[in-house]
């Protein structure tokens, strides 16, 4: 029996690198499963995947309450949510347009907000039979540190950090816990988009040399998977994670602990 058996989970960025990664496992360990993203092919361009496929535009009022109206219907409850759905733009400030600011805050920020904000009923359904229901948002740890030329994308990554903080206080008297995972350079079509992007820094190098330079500023020495974010999310949404709420999980193997980074 695995550690989610009879749970029931929605996964924004569900067809995402880091999104079907955490489907597969939630499935593995016996949950019923949501993928919720713009397209069944999702981010990286591919079909199927595990779990079910629920279209949902996370920026969409709408839309989120439709997506939960669907889970409800079929399951009465949502045990897991997991806000992994976000987008990053490689720009200063001074060249961010207003549009791109605006965009970069409503899928990273209110989506987050809006997904959450109509699942609690049916988080809190699941929480009366006396185990616990969890939030899984995701920040970054250019929430706490900054990454040249990613000015908004640190901005939103900040305050999805505070209202991790600010949900687990509201709810945790509920039986919701809320925590947010923090990843640093993880193999997904983003950070393959960050190597080609202006906002990269290459400065003439090839995709291979600014890929092994992005691995030897860890301590490490690697970036890691989408199955490591995997592996720590699988963990938050079980009951073994009943004490851990409020929390920002940093997982960059080792980056963000030196005290000065290599200029990427």
């Amino acid at each position: 029996m695995g550690r989610l058996e009879g749970k029931v989970a929605l996964v924004t960025g569900g067809r995402g690198g880091i999104g079907r990664a955490i489907c597969a496992r939630f499935e593995a360990e016996g949950a019923a499963v949501y993928a919720a993203d713009l397209s069944e092919a999702g981010s990286l361009d591919a079909a199927g995947g595990a779990s079910r496929f629920l279209r949902l535009d996370v920026t969409r009022e709408d839309e989120a309450i439709a997506a939960l109206a669907r889970v409800r219907d079929e399951h009465g409850k949502l045990d897991i949510l997991v806000n992994a759905a976000g987008i990053e733009i490689e720009k200063t400030i001074e060249e961010t347009t207003l549009d791109e600011w605006n965009r970069s805050f409503a899928v990273n920020v209110t989506g987050t907000f809006l997904t959450s904000k109509h699942a609690l009923p049916l988080m809190r359904k699941a929480a009366e039979g006396g185990s616990s229901a969890s939030i899984i948002n995701f920040g970054s740890y250019d929430g706490f540190i900054a990454d040249p030329g990613l000015a908004a994308y640190c901005a939103t990554k900040g305050a999805v950090h505070a209202l991790t903080r600010a949900m687990a206080c509201d709810h945790g008297p509920e039986g919701i816990r809320v925590n947010a995972i923090c990843p640093g350079y993880i193999d997904t079509p983003m950070l393959q988009s960050f190597f080609t992007g202006e906002g990269s820094g290459a400065g003439g190098k090839s995709i291979g040399e600014l890929q092994q330079a992005v691995r030897d500023v860890h301590p490490m020495r690697t970036y890691g998977t989408p199955e490591d974010i995997a592996n720590l999310v699988n963990w938050l949404a079980s009951d073994e994670a009943r004490y851990a709420s409020g929390q920002l999980w940093v997982l960059d193997g080792g980056l963000s602990a030196q005290v000065q980074q290599m200029k990427i």
